[in-house]
């Protein structure tokens, strides 16, 4: 299976790139009290800091917001899913435990300050690529709606779209039964490879620690656009 980056999306910003950990033969489960209880006093955390800040003043929102503006979109209106989750978080409107690989993305997502996915290869077929949604492209949500992904990025089979910093589809949502799984992380444009590489073996070394298994990881970015994925 090849993953790559639709090489226009280099002309609206040369910077942007994508983490990519590929996860095998791991055991999703209800989240241990361990992360349960981590999830929740980071979002505590955040609840208080957010009552002194606003939204733009975290970094990764900042980026991301002028980031959907390139792309086309209105990122007060669409706005990227760490984004959306912070929002409710400052509403005191707390993520509830799904699972251990869902609990483990959210986390990964608020800490870092980005979107991030994850995502069920059982349920995909083909080559992946990411792209720039156009009028005509939507799928269908893990909220249970049509979302329609015009100047949004979108992650895409040969099925259609299946995944964006927006809203992820339910097509390939991770369940109890997901043993194969990619996870995309919409990196900062601003950080550094060397930096983007520890972030992502960080993730990959505690999602195996929760959810067992092995992975690998790459980034995608200008000079190195695509890649295979055993």
């Amino acid at each position: 299976m090849k993953i790559s980056i639709e090489p226009s999306i280099f002309k609206i910003d040369e910077r942007f790139k994508i983490g990519i950990n590929h996860y095998n033969k791991f055991v999703v489960s209800q989240s241990p009290q361990m992360l349960k209880g981590r999830m929740h006093l980071y979002q505590e955390h955040l609840f208080f800091d957010l009552q002194d800040k606003k939204l733009t003043d975290y970094q990764g929102i900042f980026e991301w917001r002028a980031l959907w503006k390139k792309f086309g979109s209105d990122p007060g209106r669409y706005r990227p899913s760490m984004e959306a989750m912070m929002r409710r978080i400052r509403n005191q409107n707390y993520l509830q435990p799904v699972n251990s690989a869902v609990d483990l993305n959210n986390f990964f997502s608020l800490q870092y300050e980005i979107p991030v996915g994850i995502y069920d290869l059982s349920h995909g077929e083909g080559d992946i690529k990411i792209v720039c949604g156009g009028p005509e492209t939507m799928h269908k949500g893990i909220n249970g709606q049509e979302i329609h992904l015009n100047g949004i990025l979108s992650i895409e089979d040969e099925l259609g779209s299946f995944g964006s910093p927006f809203v992820d589809s339910l097509r390939t949502s991770v369940s109890e039964s997901t043993d194969n799984a990619l996870q995309i992380f919409f990196l900062k444009p601003s950080i550094s490879n060397v930096e983007a590489e520890k972030l992502m073996q960080s993730a990959g070394k505690m999602f195996a620690q929760v959810n067992g298994g092995s992975y690998s990881s790459i980034i995608l970015d200008i000079e190195y656009s695509q890649a295979l994925i055993d």
